[in-house]
């Protein structure tokens, strides 16, 4: 700082100027005009920022430069404010998200894939115009009314060679659409910080039981024995995979994509132990773990261990001999999702039987045989796989046997006294 030639005005910022400030921050300039700071204090990091500029000429109050100083600090307060992304269209995020949970892996299956796929086909031509902080819950409710009606009326067709016809659509694909809606909606709004969540009012669809007493998706053990002799005479190439199913309790999805040699085989003969690693959710892809994420070791009796060796045996030679899964196709791949699917309810009829069973119920049926041989429940989800005791009920059927023993015990313990009387 240096002496300008007179007392009242000293050289500061390159500017000649009065000594003393007119208000905090603003000074007269000795050519007319002001010189004007502004100090502003960021609140998230605590740093000072300064800003200055200048109003040249006689032509300037004071009041013009209190204005001046406002605005510059408003203009410097709007600086430091955090920029708000420009918003993306709700289609651009639904795929941009998709496309994230496949590279990150947390959509491992190609079915898992397929699904969201199909989903965003139904949703993206709902919602796909608008940008993701336009969505409301109102837009998703009256898309939602819709979904209804083609729930009570039927679904317009996607396929071009069935164009203008109706399907039937059922609560649990309505429902998975529905899923993935909110996943999205939760997920935008927190990336965008937006106020609020368009999808959580949304309800899901009221789904009918899926097993009910008449139809419970599983068999008896009486009925067991007379399903696999039926299956071993009509379809003798599905036996072993059927009697595997029924003894252990896996998947179909598990059973697929079986090794029984290699580099990793997965029936270990000598030891008398099946590998549960891997799992076939879609056509010939192989996803390298369960649905459960859980490996499995299973022990096998000999008796078991021999229908597999029967079976492997009496392949033919060529494609199914040389390739190294233990239930090949006849071109030496996985077999196809929906091979038993046929040979399940061909048997059922032969048998004369009115109970539907899926290859699904194998796995349910293993509990029932479980317990009737009074298995240890940890031993049942040790070879299940079940992770919890309410995934194993939610496979099990009770019997009325065991439920008519079970009253009886009860009733034995209440009247033991009076009759002692």
């Amino acid at each position: 700082m240096r002496s300008s030639g007179a007392s009242q005005w000293v050289s500061r910022w390159r500017y000649e100027m009065a000594v003393k400030p007119e208000r905090p921050g603003i000074w007269r300039l000795r050519t007319g005009g002001f010189f004007i700071r502004a100090r502003v204090t960021d609140p998230r990091t605590g740093r000072e920022y300064q800003r200055t500029t200048v109003l040249r000429g006689e032509g300037h109050a004071l009041k013009d430069a209190l204005k001046a100083q406002d605005q510059l600090r408003s203009d410097t307060r709007e600086d430091l404010e955090p920029k708000t992304p420009s918003m993306p269209l709700w289609s651009e995020y639904a795929a941009s998200l998709f496309e994230a949970k496949v590279a990150e892996g947390r959509l491992k299956s190609g079915k898992s894939r397929e699904r969201w796929a199909n989903a965003l086909g139904r949703l993206i031509p709902a919602f796909g115009r608008l940008r993701v902080d336009e969505l409301r819950a109102a837009d998703l409710i009256a898309w939602r009314d819709g979904v209804a009606r083609w729930l009570r009326d039927g679904m317009p067709s996607t396929r071009k060679r069935d164009a203008g016809k109706l399907v039937k659509l059922s609560p649990a694909t309505a429902n998975g659409w529905l899923s993935i809606l909110k996943v999205i909606c939760t997920a935008m709004t927190k990336h965008y910080e937006l106020p609020r969540d368009p999808g959580r009012p949304i309800d899901y669809f009221p789904v009918p039981r899926t097993y009910t007493r008449e139809q419970p998706n599983a068999l008896t053990a009486e009925q067991v024995p007379l399903f696999l002799a039926k299956m071993r005479e009509l379809y003798p190439q599905h036996y072993a995979m059927t009697f595997l199913g029924f003894m252990i309790g896996a998947r179909p999805s598990t059973l697929r994509p079986l090794r029984r040699n290699g580099d990793e085989p997965d029936l270990l003969w000598e030891e008398k132990v099946v590998l549960l690693r891997r799992s076939n959710p879609l056509r010939q892809e192989i996803v390298d773990q369960t649905k459960t994420g859980i490996d499995q070791e299973i022990p096998l009796p000999p008796a078991v261990v021999d229908v597999l060796s029967e079976h492997v045996a009496s392949l033919p030679r060529g494609k199914m001999r040389e390739c190294g899964l233990l239930f090949p196709s006849i071109n030496g791949d996985m077999r196809a999702r929906s091979v038993l699917d046929k040979p399940f309810h061909h048997v059922l009829e032969e048998l004369g039987w009115s109970v539907r069973l899926t290859p699904r119920g194998m796995r349910r049926t293993f509990q029932d045989l479980a317990r009737a041989a009074n298995v240890h429940d940890f031993v049942t989800r040790a070879i299940s796989g079940h992770q919890t005791e309410r995934m194993q009920r939610h496979y099990s059927t009770a019997q009325r046997e065991e439920m008519r023993d079970a009253v009886d015990r009860v009733m034995s313990l209440a009247t033991a006294r009076s009759s002692q009387g």
